[in-house]
């Protein structure tokens, strides 16, 4: 009896396709566990030691199904989900670039892209495409979704500082107009998690745990 594998688009899938099919996606399942290795500029809330990102990204997701209602606009809650886990991938390849390293930066896009289309291209044609395409729309900034999900991953090490006592911006003698800048995308996303940040940064200041 021939055998055949029916995907959901009903489309028909051979035996030996199905098997290489297989094999891509796992080879990527594989190659993404490296997120656990990139360690980032900003601690847990608990200031013990230092996040990765694949800690951030599950933040970030489960952040966007808590804080949703404050979205700016009704979003696609599955999208900007799928965008959150998605979106930094390319640290994989490229490292977590620090926000305020201006000469990091300059390169950063370029560094991303490569990483995107090495990455991503490990998965089956039209996988690695979708995959793609939320990274895309996330560093793009134009739609609801990818708003919101900026609005988050802005939001998040601007909380994790503040509760962890603001060492690292310290350590690194931040200013409240470099976090200003960095937070300002916030608003585009959500008006009512910007107010939070602007009330956060104003009290790190006054606390001495950003140079004014």
């Amino acid at each position: 009896m021939k055998s055949i594998y029916k995907s959901r688009r009903t489309k028909i899938i051979k035996p030996v396709d199905q098997l290489f099919r297989l094999k891509q996606q796992i080879d990527f399942v594989s190659e993404i566990d490296q997120l656990k290795e990139i360690i980032r500029q900003n601690s847990l809330c608990s200031g013990n030691r230092l996040e990765n990102t694949a800690e951030h990204s599950w933040h970030l997701a489960l952040m966007a199904v808590t804080l949703v209602e404050y979205a700016n606009e009704s979003i696609d809650l599955t999208r900007t989900i799928q965008m959150l886990l998605v979106h930094d991938l390319v640290e994989i390849d490229a490292g977590d670039t620090y926000c305020h390293d201006v000469f990091a930066n300059q390169d950063k896009a370029e560094r991303e892209a490569k990483a995107a289309n090495r990455i991503f291209g490990l998965l089956p044609t039209e996988q690695g495409q979708n995959y793609y395409t939320l990274w895309k729309e996330f560093e793009d900034r134009e739609t609801p979704e990818a708003q919101f999900a900026n609005a988050l991953d802005r939001f998040l090490p601007l909380l994790q500082h503040t509760v962890a006592g603001g060492s690292r911006w310290q350590e690194h003698k931040i200013s409240k107009e470099q976090v200003m800048i960095r937070c300002q995308p916030i608003e585009d996303g959500s008006a009512v998690l910007w107010q939070q940040a602007e009330i956060m940064i104003q009290q790190a200041v006054k606390n001495g745990r950003l140079l004014a």
